[in-house]
């Protein structure tokens, strides 16, 4: 068996790390900036990510760094965020988390639908396109994103609070 990649074993590391801190990690990027080296930690929960949850998932990651090898010994920089809305939907809990958001979603046979997200589950999101809701298995989606409103969804409907 081969070694695992650096991406892999920090995956591995910062995982449970993020887990106990109640947040999911959803990505983790190294890049050469300059001289040093930017790690990138991408986080979500159902709900969202406040500051605070940030600041405390950011020092609970910097002390599993800081006992582990896997940045070596250069200079580096963490950086810890929630993802940012042209993320893409690529897993269930995307969907979810993206309730209510106007959406464009590509289909295997080259459709593109557009419409907001009613529901979403394990196998599929419904997405009301028109006044219509269709429902759509992930399995026949390339890709999804949610679409920047420059109204919120309670300024349209009127009957939210």
């Amino acid at each position: 068996m081969g070694s695992a990649s650096p991406r892999d074993h920090l995956i591995k590391l910062l995982e449970p790390v993020v887990s106990a801190e109640g947040l999911d990690l959803e990505d983790i990027t190294v890049t050469q900036a300059g001289k040093r080296r930017l790690l990138r930690v991408i986080v979500d929960r159902d709900g969202g990510v406040s500051l605070d949850d940030v600041a405390e998932v950011s020092q609970a990651v910097s002390t599993a760094l800081d006992g582990d090898d896997s940045m070596g010994q250069s200079a580096y920089t963490l950086e810890v965020s929630s993802p940012g809305v042209d993320r893409p939907l690529t897993e269930p809990r995307h969907w979810r988390r993206a309730a209510r958001r106007l959406v464009k979603a590509e289909t295997k046979d080259g459709a593109v639908v557009e419409g907001r997200i009613v529901a979403a589950d394990e196998t599929g999101v419904d997405i009301d396109v028109a006044g219509s809701v269709r429902r759509l298995d992930y399995e026949d989606l390339t890709r999804g994103r949610v679409q920047v409103e420059f109204r919120r969804i309670d300024d349209v409907d009127g009957d939210e609070g």
